[in-house]
């Protein structure tokens, strides 16, 4: 769709640019923060109960990396694509409200799962749900707090995911354990451990929702004094952004915007690349590399969509190099987090033969501390080091990609079970501080109607990169090798990839966010 005019006078005059945020702005956060905290707890909690699992299910750890990352993660990297236009377009509180009760309910669901394949479409009803609450939260928070103030909002709303991944693990583990041990049999329902675990996590996310929906919705763009008018039909904007990524409904898209050669070709050559990976893999890899290709499909037909529809939008974001070497470099942090993420409970339990309620609370415990320090710290960082250099998130991001390594090493080759539990928290704190500064950083580098988008796409990098590659691979390697050790180190070998995208960003960002508005008005913008 080609982008809304905004008139000059209500662009520059509307409301003037907000000096620092006030308290109704924090309460906001503070609910945001809940929301996304359980986002990671019903996301996350399935690490805890992988064992249980396993052996119920009768799966395997490259199973499990999938039903933790590519089930979840494709999905919800494809339908955040056109969630977060309509997060652009729309009131995102009533958005996020009924993404929020979607994935809480598909985390009960999964409670319900008799196999694999039940447990997987569970999964996938999450990650849709869940493809609704960044975008619309990065983008309510960039309205509510003014520019300076952006990169710490953004960080301690992502502090979420590891007070919610911690608690995840805490509260999972108990559940698990103290129901099979209330009823070894099986209790109400004939439910065991890990059954109940789901469930008990899901339903609480209906009452959030409640509360989500009281919230007020902000003047999309009040931060900056550059107000957005009101999108005249979200919805048609949004089903026009839905054949332009959902299979097979890309065709449909493809003809309409007059690329169908170029979609075709990419549809072949990926079917090609899927096909080799399925022969490389082994058959058990089909959902696998199925779901990936899907995905990486449908990112292209999207973007070449998209270059017709809406030139300003496609040219700060995929037409923006500087915004694809942020995503890169934060992708590959990813791919090392979510693998350590999926597999920390599961290499205690292996290797020190602790229970999942142990496991819960000495991984757990330290990750919600751990977490949310380094990406506060992180976000206070960037924020300050952006106000001395054009490109001072980066330097955040460039840190986030090297520092994690040695204690990854040292948690993953020790033997005692101590250390393991010390070095995990410390990775994190070090890995984690780069979130708030790379979210911001794509935040910078678009307008305000674009946010929504620009987060969506942001997000690509951490799913189709970093959870729909990272716990699989780490598992499908765990499984060949019979170390989970050697699986999740072997991913190191990204780093010095992570290191270039990082660097490359340094140099680009500072010029790329400069001549934002400039390159938005040569590409069709009315502003």
């Amino acid at each position: 769709m080609a982008s809304t005019p905004i008139a000059p006078e209500v662009a520059a005059a509307a409301v003037p640019e907000q000096a620092r945020a006030g308290p109704y702005a924090w309460y906001v956060l503070f609910v945001l923060f809940l929301v996304y905290a359980l986002n990671f707890i019903d996301r996350q909690i399935l690490t805890i109960l992988a064992p249980h699992i396993r052996k119920d299910l009768g799966l395997s750890q490259a199973d499990i990396g999938f039903l933790y990352g590519t089930a979840f993660g494709v999905f919800y990297a494809l339908f955040g694509i056109p969630l977060g236009r309509l997060a652009d377009n729309w009131h995102r509180i009533r958005l996020m409200t009924i993404g929020l009760a979607l994935w809480s309910t598909m985390t009960a669901l999964s409670g319900l799962a008799k196999n694999g394949l039940h447990l997987a479409g569970a999964r996938i009803g999450v990650g849709v749900g869940e493809a609704t609450a960044s975008p619309s939260a990065y983008s309510l928070i960039s309205d509510w707090f003014p520019k300076r103030q952006r990169a710490t909002a953004l960080a301690i709303y992502s502090a979420g995911i590891y007070f919610g991944g911690g608690f995840s693990l805490f509260i999972g583990g108990s559940i698990a354990d103290n129901w099979n041990l209330a009823y070894p049999q099986g209790g109400p329902w004939g439910l065991v451990g890990w059954q109940a675990a789901f469930m008990a996590v899901g339903l609480p996310g209906l009452l959030l929702a409640l509360w989500v929906f009281t919230l007020r919705e902000p003047l999309r763009g009040q931060s900056e004094g550059l107000v957005t008018p009101k999108h005249p039909a979200p919805f048609k904007s949004f089903l026009e952004e839905l054949v332009t990524i959902i299979p097979p409904l890309t065709l449909i898209g493809a003809v309409k915007h007059r690329v169908l050669a170029s979609n075709l070709v990419a549809l072949v050559v990926t079917a090609g690349l899927i096909w080799a990976l399925i022969r490389l893999d082994g058959p058990g890899s089909l959902y696998q590399w199925l779901a990936v290709g899907i995905g990486a499909y449908a990112v292209f037909s999207w973007a070449s969509s998209l270059r017709r529809r809406d030139a300003p939008t496609f040219k700060l974001i995929v037409g923006t190099p500087a915004f694809l070497c942020v995503v890169v470099a934060y992708g590959l942090n990813a791919f090392l987090a979510y693998a350590v993420a999926g597999f920390a409970p599961s290499y205690a339990a292996v290797t020190f033969g602790v229970s999942a309620a142990e496991a819960g609370l000495w991984i757990g415990g330290p990750a919600i501390l751990g977490g949310f320090l380094g990406v506060t710290l992180g976000g206070i960082a960037a924020d300050r080091l952006r106000q001395k250099h054009p490109a001072g998130r980066i330097m955040v991001v460039l840190f986030g990609s090297l520092a994690p390594v040695p204690p990854m090493i040292l948690a993953f080759t020790t033997d005692d079970k101590m250390i393991y539990y010390a070095m995990l928290p410390v990775a994190q704190v070090l890995a984690s501080c780069a979130l708030g500064s790379a979210a911001a950083a794509t935040q910078d580098l678009v307008l305000p109607r674009m946010r929504g988008t620009a987060t969506a796409a942001f997000f690509i990098g951490t799913t189709l990169i970093g959870l729909a590659l990272g716990p699989y691979l780490a598992g499908r390697i765990a499984d060949l090798s019979g170390s989970i050790s050697t699986g999740l180190l072997s991913l190191l070998l990204t780093a010095p990839l992570a290191l270039v995208c990082a660097l490359a960003a340094y140099r680009l960002v500072p010029a790329a966010e400069a001549s934002r508005e400039a390159r938005a008005r040569a590409a069709g913008e009315a502003i």
